[in-house]
């Protein structure tokens, strides 16, 4: 009987959990790049940040949203794709405005020339847009004509978890180069991401996809 009078309190109480564990699954990937974004913003310096990284995160996410079409998996992880999307875009706003604001003279660049040699280094804001409007129409124009195949679908979860393994590889080769880490936040390093997608990784398991489940240690380490 004193149980069942707990019920009151518990109930709510174990919803209000759910909804906090959901919004730190959701934001809590984004978190490390609120400071790096400020400190961008406040300096006008974004050679400390490798856009590549948002390059990353984007195509990952991008294909993890395809990848829900064919193998569902819980809701918070599907915005937490939408809500990382959405910051790496700002990101590149950001960080276009200010390096074309440094680099007087310089021919300009668009996403139009198809260069090679000047891949995700265009002029505009809107370069990046088209190429990920372009990305993403045709990833998912082949995902919907190969949704029915199990072995497309788990490749496509497995390229998203292996191309967010490579998340840190693009801000260490900028580092090399540079033999600097002047204008990066630690945060973006990233302590915080391997602990927001560990659950990403076991509910998509939990889903039935054996690929997510494979690149976890990898992704945590790097």
């Amino acid at each position: 009987m004193e149980a069942e009078g707990l019920d009151w309190l518990l109930v709510p109480l174990h919803q209000l959990v759910s909804w906090g564990a959901a919004g730190a699954m959701v934001f809590g990937g984004v978190v490390p790049y609120i400071p790096q974004y400020r400190d961008i913003r406040r300096t006008q310096n974004a050679e400390g940040f490798s856009a590549y990284v948002c390059l990353v995160l984007l195509v990952a996410n991008i294909l993890r949203i395809l990848f829900w079409f064919g193998r569902r998996f819980e809701s918070p992880l599907l915005w937490q794709s939408v809500v990382m999307i959405l910051t790496m875009l700002l990101m590149l706003k950001l960080c276009t405005e200010v390096r074309v604001a440094s680099e007087l003279g310089v021919k300009r660049r668009f996403f139009a020339d198809f260069d090679p040699h000047y891949f995700w280094h265009w002029s505009s804001f809107a370069d990046y847009v088209q190429c990920v409007l372009a990305f993403t129409g045709i990833a998912g124009y082949i995902t919907y004509l190969s949704i029915d195949s199990a072995l497309f679908v788990e490749t496509l979860g497995f390229l998203a978890v292996l191309t967010e393994a490579m998340l840190g590889v693009p801000q260490l080769y900028r580092n090399h180069r540079h033999q600097s880490t002047e204008g990066m936040r630690m945060g973006t390093g990233h302590p915080l991401i391997p602990v927001a997608q560990e659950p990403k990784v076991g509910c998509l398991h939990r889903s039935g996809s054996v690929s997510e489940f494979s690149l976890s240690s990898l992704q945590t380490h790097l």
